[in-house]
């Protein structure tokens, strides 16, 4: 192609470009932010319209025939806003297969008299041929995963393919663009066929959101319904789609509910989480690694990491982390802090696994989609041995391993270092596939013990009970007992009960007197079998002995190192009959 794509072209477009003048392919499947506004016009009065409005006229605005088909409206040309080429498709499709208003709806049928085109295309004289553009609309459901489809549609997978691989098709004025939001719908071998370009459509990034921004409210007083200007907007929408950018600004100015921060990060939050089906949690730290007490080397490295990422320094900043140790060590607070010292928007992944065929996968490949969209942003992965899979994991017609796989491919993304940065928790590291805990996914492993010491313990009693909100001195914390068997939420749960009787007793500050009753009266949970398996797990999985307690130090001494910390796993694990 000799002449210049238009600048206003977004990136996916010209690839899709590129690539179809390039000859290398006639077919393309576009999946994720299918249903958003795109730019129709570049010049000082853009205008945004929908994708195949885009395709029709910028695309393939050449073409003497642009077709659109779907299952509700069967095949019409496509022109645009331009009555007379409208026109002109009918008057072409009429001769060609008949008359639009009659031709069926039926997928298969349809494209039985599509394939008629092509053919007749492809063998007609050269000056009898034209250049035409099909699109599928929600194509998915023309050509289904094998699961949802059945053999009845099989026919339609055949015809798609038979285009794609034909090299006389690519070597002709042909184009198929196959449209839907979810990539896992779709049988495997059409979107894996080598012949198929498979783009992903993002979510509007920094300047696509400015530009559309300012013309959305040009000759607009955007001080008059918002506390932020139009710069600050493009940078705080993150995820957001061009369609929901428009509510979001028409509902505050048409309304006169001011845009502020408070119902901008509730308007924010309900939009993203909408946009990722609800499998995203948004997270709101309340405060930063100063608030965790105790593990002080690593505290120490993710200050550093913090810092580096702060700066700017993205290049050497951790791919992820791995979290572990015994329940009750507050791993979720000391990754939530973490995000608050970088000031990064936090996620916790939700359980995104369906009893549906495709519904797990799809429902991953949204969830990523908006990720990749948000970044800067941390995504806490909680219970991660169960959530992540496994690369050969059998019995459920391969959703397991492809699980793995997606999630394995997004964690080792270098392009997305520092902006997504993955935070796995669990209790049973060794559950996890070595993939993923491999260098340059979640490289940093991060043990976490009880706490160590009475000052310890003494300062996390300090910490819960502000977060009761109920005042409470160091010097009023007595020496408590089981000291390295007290584990964070056995704590969290003393000052609860002590705090509860405080308030019965119609008191306003928490005594010494109060905590040592309330000791008196507490069980903990025994030392078990299973706990001194999860602390085995976090020490063979520590990544820098720095991180070690001296009790962990204590206990890969006395074993003999890692090896001896090995058996007497494998030997916990038969006794408790998990071998």
């Amino acid at each position: 192609m000799s002449t210049p794509l238009p600048q206003f072209w977004p990136g996916w477009a010209k690839r899709l470009a590129d690539l179809y003048y390039a000859g290398t392919s006639a077919m393309f499947l576009l999946h994720g932010n299918t249903h958003d506004l795109v730019p129709l016009a570049g010049t000082d009065l853009p205008r945004y319209g929908p994708l195949n409005e885009f395709l029709g006229t910028q695309v393939f605005g050449r073409f003497d025939l642009v077709l659109s088909y779907d299952l509700a409206h069967g095949i019409r040309p496509l022109g645009g806003g331009d009555i007379e080429r409208q026109r002109q498709m009918v008057g072409v499709l009429s001769r060609r297969i008949g008359d639009p208003e009659k031709l069926p709806r039926d997928p298969t049928q349809a494209l039985f008299l599509l394939d008629r085109l092509v053919l007749d295309n492809l063998t007609a004289k050269e000056a009898d041929r034209i250049r035409v553009a099909i699109l599928f609309d929600f194509a998915s459901f023309v050509a289904p995963d094998a699961d949802r489809g059945g053999t009845q549609l099989a026919a339609n997978l055949v015809t798609l393919l038979k285009w794609a691989a034909n090299p006389y098709v690519k070597r002709s004025n042909l184009a198929f663009v196959l449209i839907d939001e979810r990539l896992a719908d779709f049988h495997d071998r059409l979107s894996s066929s080598p012949h198929v370009n498979t783009i992903e459509i993002p979510l509007p990034d920094e300047s696509e959101r400015l530009s559309f921004l300012q013309m959305l409210t040009r000759d607009q007083d955007v001080a008059s319904f918002s506390d932020f200007s139009i710069e600050s907007l493009a940078k705080l929408t993150a995820a957001v789609t061009l369609s929901d950018l428009a509510v979001l600004i028409e509902s505050s100015r048409r309304t006169g509910q001011r845009l502020d921060d408070k119902r901008f990060k509730a308007r924010k939050k309900q939009l993203i989480e909408r946009q990722a089906q609800d499998l995203l949690e948004f997270i709101e730290p309340k405060f930063g690694l100063e608030r965790v007490v105790g593990h002080d080397a690593a505290k120490k490295r993710l200050m550093d990491d913090a810092e580096i990422i702060r700066r700017g320094r993205l290049d050497v900043a951790p791919m992820g982390y791995l979290f572990n140790g015994p329940v009750g060590t507050g791993k979720t607070f000391l990754a939530t802090c973490l995000a608050g010292s970088i000031g990064m928007p936090c996620v916790k992944l939700k359980n995104f696994r369906s009893k549906y065929v495709g519904e797990t996968e799809a429902n991953l490949e949204r969830v990523l989609g908006v990720l990749r969209g948000m970044g800067p942003v941390m995504v806490i992965i909680d219970e991660a041995d169960a959530m992540l899979g496994q690369r050969e994991q059998g019995g459920d017609s391969g959703v397991g391993s492809r699980v793995f796989g997606m999630i394995a491919n997004a964690m080792g993304d270098t392009e997305y270092r520092g902006k997504i940065v993955w935070m796995l928790l669990t209790a049973r590291p060794d559950l996890l596939p070595i993939d993923i805990k491999r260098q340059g996914r979640a490289e940093i492993h991060i043990p976490l013990f009880y706490p160590q010491s009475q000052d310890e313990i003494r300062a996390y009693f300090v910490v819960i009970a502000k977060k009761f909100g109920a005042p409470l001195e160091p010097g009023d914390v007595p020496d408590a007992p089981y000291v390295g068997d007290l584990s964070g939420a056995d704590i969290e749960s003393l000052v609860g009960r002590a705090w509860r009787e405080t308030l019965i007793a119609g008191e306003d500050k928490l005594t010494r007197e109060r905590l040592i009753a309330t000791f008196d009266g507490f069980m903990p949970s025994t030392q078990s079998l299973e706990r001194e398996m999860q602390e085995i797990a976090a020490i063979i999985e520590c990544t820098d002995r720095a991180f070690l307690v001296p009790s962990a130090l204590k206990m890969l001494q006395a074993h003999g190192d890692r090896e001896g910390l090995q058996r007497r796993f494998k030997e916990i694990m038969r006794l408790l009959g998990k071998a």
